[in-house]
């Protein structure tokens, strides 16, 4: 893992919104005392999302005294989980994933077309609309390429839908996440190939059989012993009740 710093320019100070610090209360209610620390992730990542996707040093210390931890510790957590931030990032976040199925699939040209259409890695565009970095593997390795979105995954790329999709985000057209070559999910590409019999699943046929069929009995239904399980056991009558005699 490459070395992970905190940004050269920070603002001067951090609070949670008080939406943000009712929220993160509750999380730290979750944990017994003494282990309030267990919070520190979730507060982590609220404090990122509230500034736009990024932890500035201020949060970290704020969190950290939130928690009564030790601000190094809190360090220790930011820059060791790349899904911290530590510098700003674009409104549109792209990750794309490097990772050796996508690499196979062809990530290299989906990281070069990052680079034509929005400039070198981990740098934000002049207009602060869009950043984008390499990342390990995303797992949708099925579906490679793969990139994700901010929170949405873009599958089956090529450089010409990426580039496409780009586009469209900077031209404001809504985008669709998902696959991008007309796959159904993590179906196999050009549809289905197996069990493509349409007898299999004739509606007339089946009731057909199913009217035939010895069915076997459900479990609420008697079963002769030791029989198949469509053989029923034979009713057995039950003697009448002396008079004056109570049923138990």
């Amino acid at each position: 893992m490459s070395v992970r710093r905190l940004a050269a320019e920070q603002p001067e100070g951090f609070a949670f919104t008080p939406e943000n610090l009712e929220w993160a209360k509750a999380q730290i209610k979750k944990y017994p005392e003494g282990r309030e620390a267990s919070a520190v992730l979730a507060l982590l990542w609220r404090a990122q999302e509230q500034m736009d996707g990024w932890l500035p040093e201020p949060a970290l210390r704020y969190v950290a005294d939130m928690l009564g931890l030790a601000y190094i510790r809190v360090y220790e957590i930011a820059t060791f989980y790349t899904m911290f931030n530590l510098a700003p990032i674009g409104r549109y976040y792209v990750q794309v994933c490097g990772t050796t199925p996508c690499w196979l699939r062809g990530a290299e040209a989906i990281k070069n077309t990052c680079r034509k259409v929005i400039g070198e890695k981990d740098r934000v565009t002049p207009d602060g609309l869009f950043s984008w970095t390499e990342v390990e593997c995303l797992g949708a390795c099925v579906n490679a390429p793969v990139a994700q979105i901010n929170k949405y995954y873009y599958e089956d790329l090529t450089p010409e839908s990426l580039e496409r999709i780009l586009g469209n985000v900077k031209a404001g057209r809504p985008i669709t996440p998902g696959p991008q070559n007309g796959r159904q999910a993590s179906a196999p590409e050009g549809g289905p190939i197996t069990l493509l019999d349409a007898a299999l699943y004739g509606k007339e046929e089946r009731e057909e059989e199913l009217v035939g069929a010895n069915m076997a009995l459900t479990d609420n239904q008697a079963k002769r012993p030791g029989k198949a399980a469509n053989v029923r056991e034979a009713a057995v009558p039950k003697p009448p009740l002396s008079k004056g005699r109570k049923p138990r």
